[in-house]
Parts: structure tokens; sequence; C-alpha cells
């Protein structure tokens, strides 16, 4: 008697972006990942998840990525603790749509620049956001596509066409991936809190803490160290070997122990050719 076997269909991945720019280390606030899609745009998709990654409600999300426009996080206590987000699409379409999010100073400052010259708040927010942001990427947001070259771009990028959205992005979310530097030179993606916390073995309210606060963290023997860079986390693993140097300059020298591991880190050739490809990466 043979056994029929029923074929299950993998969900199909979901790409959001297939071009990704590191823009994250330069002056906050202007620190983004540039990320974009030549695809045409998933809108269900692209609302689904950048409604979980900003903490928006999927409807007004839906609503900002069809027609474009602002929200404004809603009062915690009577008092306003968070900016905005927001969604600005060119009703000619000529450039790609683009999101991204203020704080509460660019915010306010976008408030007045929208009574001052009687804008659309999503223009003097875009305004505000804009000259926040690196020279030459401020230059490539004048030029069709981002100023890419088409020739030298993956053949299966360059298919999509132009450039049909772009997403500002500064957050860790299930969907954007980013690096930690293992002990033996791997760079591991992790995209999202919990998958950080299975990778390193801790729960999710340790990894939380760890990505959002910096500092160190032991994990059996080794430890897990964070900084904060502009805001954006960068996430390293020690083995045991290297957290005993790393205690033994503490003591000896009198530093911080987030010192004393770059101290040590820098000083392993292997972490460090881990650290090469990060940033050629970036």
């Amino acid at each position: 008697m043979f056994k029929i076997k029923r074929k299950v269909e993998k969900p199909k991945r979901i790409v959001l972006y297939n071009i990704v720019e590191d823009y994250s280390e330069f002056d906050a606030p202007g620190n983004v990942t540039v990320c974009a899609m030549t695809e045409q745009e998933d809108l269900p998709a692209h609302a689904r998840i950048l409604s979980e990654s900003y903490d928006v409600p999927l409807e007004a999300m839906t609503t900002m990525l069809t027609t474009g426009g602002t929200y404004v996080y809603p009062h915690l206590g009577g008092i306003l603790t968070r900016g905005l987000f927001a969604c600005r699409i060119d009703p000619e379409a000529q450039g790609p749509k683009q999101t991204w999010t203020l704080d509460l100073v660019q915010f306010a400052e976008a408030e007045q620049v929208a009574q001052s010259r009687a804008l659309p708040l999503v223009e003097a927010a875009w305004e505000v956001f804009r000259q926040t942001l690196p020279n030459e990427l401020q230059t490539k947001l004048q030029q069709k596509n981002l100023g890419l070259d088409y020739r030298t771009l993956d053949r299966a990028v360059a298919k999509g066409g132009d450039v049909k959205y772009v997403d500002f992005r500064k957050d860790w979310s299930p969907h954007f991936k980013r690096l930690c530097i293992m002990p033996d030179g791997r760079l591991v993606e992790t995209g999202g809190i919990q998958e950080f916390a299975q990778l390193h073995g801790i729960t999710v309210a340790q990894a939380q803490a760890l990505l959002e606060q910096g500092g160190a963290l032991e994990v059996d023997g080794e430890v897990l160290a964070c900084q904060i860079v502009n805001g954006q986390p960068a996430v390293a693993r020690f083995n045991a070997k290297s957290y005993a140097k790393a205690k033994e300059l503490v003591s000896s020298k009198g530093i911080h122990l987030m010192d004393a591991l770059s101290e040590v880190g820098y000083a392993d050739p292997v972490m460090m050719r881990g650290l090469a490809r990060k940033t050629l990466r970036a």
C-alpha cells in the first residue's frame, strides 16, 4: 500500500526591501538605514510590517501608505511622549513613496514649520527630517532612484525598475535584520527581539533591556555587550576567555567593563575580521 504524501505549501517569504544603505552611524537624529524596493509594493504586507514595527494601528498605517499623511502617537497620561510617523506620496508619482519617524523635538519643529509656512504637516515633517540627514544622502534624494547606477545593480534588483518606496528605518523589528559579532568572528543576522533572545539563550525581557539601554549581560560564562551608537544597538558576544581578560583590565586599569571589552575585542584578530566584514557590508 502506497502512502500519498500531501504537498505542504510553505508560506511565501515576504521580501520588503532589495536595496539597503546604512547611515546609522551619522549624528542623531539623522541616523537612519535607507531601505528601498524596486519591485511592486505588497501593500498589505508592507502595512502590516510597518504597523508592527512602529506600533501604529494597521488601519492607520494602510491609509497612510495609500494616500500619505501622518500619525501622531497618542498622549500617555496627558503627555505626548512620542513624535509622529509620516508617509509622503508624490501626487505626480515623480518619486518613490517615503516613510519616516520624527522624535518629539522634531515633531514640535515640524508643527512650527507647518504653521509659519502654511504647509501640510507631512510636508513640514519632511522638511524637518530631510535637513537632519547626511549631506551624501540629501544629495542622493534629489536624484532619480537615489542616484543608483543600475548597470552595477544585481540583475534581480534592477529588473524591478524604478524605486517604488523608501523606508527610513531606525527600529529593531522581526522584519529588519541586524548583525551580531560572535566570538568566532561570525556575523549572525537576527531580526527582532525574540529571535535575538533565542539565538543567545536569554529571555525576551533581557534582550529588550540590553538592546534599548546597552551594557553587558552574562550568558553561560560568556558575555553579550551592546553599545548604543547614535541610537542604534551594536552587539558583540565575547567568550569566557575574552570576558576574563576584560575583567582583568577592569581590575588593573580601573576602566569601565564596556571599555575593557572594546579593548579586548580590538586586540582579537578573529573578532576584528568579523568587524571588518560588518564594515564592508554597511
